[in-house]
């Protein structure tokens, strides 16, 4: 059966195993019932998920016009220090930038391929960390608003990462680290305006990824490029697809791609 749609980040479930879907305008796929088959993946074009044209596609799904004007790529959105609806400032558009930014955020640990620091809006837990592929994290503060949330990890991306290694983290090569104690040890560089927002009791919280077989080089596969590709999928995790050759296929990545997916 072939499916055709314009990918975007795959949505989850928090189960045990996490659960994947591919979601098209009027279809959707369970990638986890796709284990162990042989899926066939095309490129059709190009659909900017702002205005719809099929016009390359620059970042974040987004073609090049759109990305410098749209308030979903703003750069408040990966550097949240820089947000400032809560000072009534506006970036591209105040009442999206209110929506977003003035609500609760995370300032969180978790270990994909190492031990990280990040932010993410409170209702994006646990999605974030399954993003990530981290299998395990934890929160450390909970703010009122992205600014706040941005100072402090700013100030802890002195102590702790704040990247990730993708090929590290898809080859599973981690090691279990105590969450609870990097919590603690990181609790005396929060900054002052957010130390009463520390959170001093909780517990990390463990994921669960589909993978049969992880690739022991990953090879990113360039779908633009290669026009088609065809595998064995033999595992998911953070938005990446594996396949048993050791090609993976980040979704997240490859937003705003029109493609048929053929599954057999």
């Amino acid at each position: 059966m072939t499916y055709q749609g314009v990918l975007t980040k795959m949505r989850t479930e928090f189960l045990s195993p996490i659960q994947y879907y591919l979601v098209f305008e009027n279809d959707f796929l369970n990638i986890n019932q796709l284990l162990n088959r042989t899926i066939d993946i095309q490129f059709v074009k190009y659909q900017c998920l702002n205005c719809g044209q099929d016009k390359p596609i620059y970042r974040q799904g987004f073609d090049k016009q759109c990305f410098y004007e749209v308030p979903q790529a703003a750069d408040w959105i990966m550097r949240p220090e820089l947000s400032t609806a809560h000072l009534g400032k506006e970036d591209r558009d105040l009442e999206y930038e209110k929506a977003m930014q003035l609500q609760p955020h995370i300032v969180y640990l978790a270990n994909s391929s190492n031990v990280k620091v990040g932010v993410t809006r409170k209702s994006q837990v646990p999605t974030r960390w399954i993003d990530q592929g981290a299998h395990e994290a934890i929160e450390i503060v909970e703010v009122p608003n992205r600014y706040l949330a941005g100072i402090t990890e700013v100030a802890l991306k002195d102590y702790v990462s704040d990247k990730t290694n993708w090929r590290k983290m898809l080859k599973n090569d981690i090691e279990d680290e105590n969450l609870v104690e990097w919590r603690e040890r990181l609790a005396a560089y929060i900054p002052e305006e957010t130390k009463a927002y520390y959170i001093e009791s909780n517990k990390e919280t463990n994921l669960d990824f589909p993978v049969e077989q992880y690739p022991e080089k990953p090879k990113s596969l360039n779908i633009i490029k290669s026009q088609r590709y065809s595998g064995k999928l033999v595992g998911v995790k953070g938005q990446y697809l594996i396949f048993e050759d050791n090609t993976v296929f980040n979704i997240r990545a490859n937003e705003g791609l029109v493609v048929d997916i053929t599954v057999s």
